[in-house]
């Protein structure tokens, strides 16, 4: 057939190769066209640049009208066909400058590869000058110089725009809102068969077409506050998937998001907090089921049953992580044993070949020895013992010298000096014995031997470490409600506190190591006396606190339990006056003092009742016989003014008698 112009679109010359069959289809927006094509360069040979049938994949092509593909002008060439078609069209270089860009991500998606990978969005053909090339040199060839092309295409298949699955970018504001629904049926569904995975990518697609549409709208406007609210249930049911498919980090996301948007929203807070319990993060899941409760109070006893089987997990893994951690220490301690160990064997082979080599040396005097033990018997079993007690000394010379880890070799010198400084160590060590067992318990506060060896053998930090352990040790123990077992615990870590502030720090040369110390002190005392009350141990709890408040004296913390003691015990002015100090240093303590005030009148009252007092007896051992105390000090006060005056009058008037009579002459 002749070469044809397309009616109303300059630029375009059509020739059909192979006619068509059937009428001209019609072409609504959104129509699906199938077809091949072939791709050729205007000049004698006909160079041919693309061919769908040659490619890997050897799959037609795929366009929708109306869906702005970059190539609009292949839009109105294929509509112009029939099904079966095949026709060639010269296209004028106004139609074609974009398809070196188009070529190139064919050939990308033909090779399985994104065509949107590591690409910027430029305006035009500035893609074209930031990446300076293709990768292929016939399209550079073409982004360079803009040419006529011809392309042969073959319509192979019209579909309806019905008559397939949709993607989001195909469908317009109405289609989209109404396939959300339809999708949340579908995730819905899904949910209750246990398919927890296609049920989220129902969900994501719904909240996907909706953010799509209200990325269009205005933010604030009502059809934007409509369609965000459309989007809340299904970010949550979303999430609830992810916590069945154990994804919690996803959860986490997600649920902060909305949190971020609607921070009334129960349900995001309790997902949250469910995720942060799976992931450990524990203040975090207590901070959300907390707020959850406080949002709903119905849900109360849910969130009570959460933390508790939070506690539980929290428990479980602790004591796994402890005896893990503690058979790998205990498997390090004997590999350190056996390395000293065999430190030691060698230390002592080359000491003993170092013995005799210093006993060839010293020929002359053995020579003498053995003469004298040939002589007479008694020299030589004196001989011997003498050489058993130089062995025990050169062995104990050796642990002296291996106690600072170090291997030294000495001349027979330095061992005597070695010798003297051990006498003089254990000399030392008798007299600071002797010290502790005359000092009284007021003076020196009582130590655990077993202890205090461990601590012989630790460095500073070491001991540091075991000091800060054995408190998270007390204060599980303590959550855990172990009274008794904490105290040993806390008890411990003070009696290595009071070791290393009395042995290793001086307080004039290191003040602020002393310092630090007194800091770690202090929540110990604290921890040890909560308790000490819960045991009901109230003098040791008083004179714990009064110790630490004599150092610390506006730490309300002591000061409110060494009220509590006070209370306990029935002693009413120093309760009254620690309670006092309390409101004094922390006002928002008021109703709880309020309360333990209460608790102090109800223990006065039980204490007079279990003494077989009554109300008269008690207030005449507390005020006096004569009413209260002050009415009886003001009655003293008032005779003793007036015995004064009495004796001052009179003194007054033996001095002034003599002159009144001189006068009177």
């Amino acid at each position: 057939m002749e070469e044809m112009y397309l009616l109303n679109y300059p630029g375009v010359k059509k020739k059909i190769l192979s006619g068509g069959n059937g009428p001209m289809p019609h072409f609504p927006p959104g129509t699906k066209l199938v077809f091949h094509f072939q791709t050729l360069l205007d000049n004698f040979e006909r160079t041919v640049i693309d061919d769908s049938r040659k490619a890997k994949a050897k799959v037609p092509m795929e366009i929708f009208v109306g869906k702005m593909f970059k190539m609009e002008v292949w839009e109105t060439l294929l509509t112009s066909m029939r099904i079966g078609e095949v026709a060639e069209f010269w296209c004028d270089a106004v139609h074609t400058g974009l398809y070196p860009i188009v070529s190139k991500g064919m050939r990308l998606i033909a090779q399985g590869k994104d065509p949107l990978e590591g690409q910027r969005h430029t305006c035009g053909m500035g893609n074209m000058f930031h990446y300076n090339t293709t990768g292929w040199p016939e399209l550079d060839e073409l982004m360079r110089t803009p040419q006529a092309l011809i392309f042969i295409m073959e319509l192979i298949q019209v579909g309806d725009p019905f008559s397939y699955k949709r993607e989001s970018w195909i469908m317009d504001k109405d289609e989209k809102m109404k396939e959300v629904p339809s999708l949340h049926l579908q995730g819905n569904a899904l949910v209750r068969q246990g398919c927890f995975r296609e049920a989220a990518k129902k969900y994501q697609e719904a909240v996907v077409l909706l953010r799509i549409v209200l990325s269009k709208e205005m933010p604030g406007d009502e059809d934007y506050i409509a369609v965000d609210r459309l989007i809340t249930p299904l970010v949550l049911n979303y999430c609830q998937c992810m916590l069945e498919l154990e994804e919690y980090y996803e959860v986490l996301e997600h649920t902060s998001d909305l949190i971020h948007k609607h921070k009334d929203c129960v349900k995001a807070y309790y997902k949250r907090a469910k995720a942060h319990a799976a992931v450990w993060n524990e203040k975090e899941a207590k901070r959300d089921f907390n707020m959850v409760a406080n949002l709903d109070i119905t849900l109360a006893p849910l969130v009570h049953k959460e933390l508790k089987f939070l506690a539980d997990r929290l428990k479980e893994k602790y004591w796994e992580e402890k005896e893990k951690y503690w058979n790998c220490l205990e498997q390090e301690e004997k590999q350190g044993k056996k390395e000293e160990d065999e430190e030691e064997e060698d230390d002592e082979g080359e000491e003993g070949k170092k013995g005799k080599k210093e006993e060839k040396e010293d020929g002359e005097s053995t020579e003498t020895k053995v003469k004298d033990e040939e002589e007479s018997k008694d020299n030589s079993a004196s001989s011997k013992e003498e050489v058993k007690h130089d062995k025990q000394d050169e062995t104990g010379w050796k642990k002296a010298i291996e106690k600072d880890g170090t291997t030294i070799t000495a001349t027979v010198k330095d061992k005597a000096k070695v010798k003297d400084r051990t006498a003089n160590q254990a000399t030392m060590k008798d007299e600071t014995a002797s010290r502790r067992t005359e000092s009284t318990p007021e003076t020196q506060p009582e130590t655990n031997q077993s202890a205090l060896s461990v601590i012989e053998g630790m460095d500073w930090q070491q001991k540091l470490r075991h000091i800060m352990f054995l408190e998270k040790e007390g204060n599980f123990l303590l959550t855990e409600q172990k009274y008794s077992e904490a105290t040993r615990k806390f008890k411990e870590a003070l009696e290595y506190v009071d070791f290393i502030q009395n042995k290793m720090v001086c307080y004039k040369e290191r003040r602020e190591d002393w310092d630090s110390l007194e800091k770690v002190r202090v929540p110990i005392t604290l921890n040890l006396s909560q308790c000490l009350l819960e045991l009901r141990d109230y003098q040791e709890v008083v004179a714990l606190n009064t110790k630490l408040l004599k150092k610390h004296r506006d730490n309300f913390k002591a000061v409110y339990q060494r009220a509590r003691a006070h209370s306990a015990l029935c002693n009413e002015e120093e309760a009254r006056n620690d309670f006092q100090k309390v409101e004094r240093l922390e006002p928002r303590f008021k109703p709880i003092v309020n309360q333990e005030m209460k608790r102090l009148g109800e223990n006065l009252r039980n204490k007079h009742i279990s003494d077989k007092k009554n109300y008269w007896e008690a207030t005449e051992e507390k005020w006096g016989l004569n009413g209260t105390k002050t009415k009886a000090r003001k009655e003293i006060a008032r005779i003793l003014s007036v015995s004064f005056w009495r004796f001052a009058v009179a003194s007054t008037s033996k001095w002034i008698a003599p002159f009144r009579s001189a006068q009177e002459c």
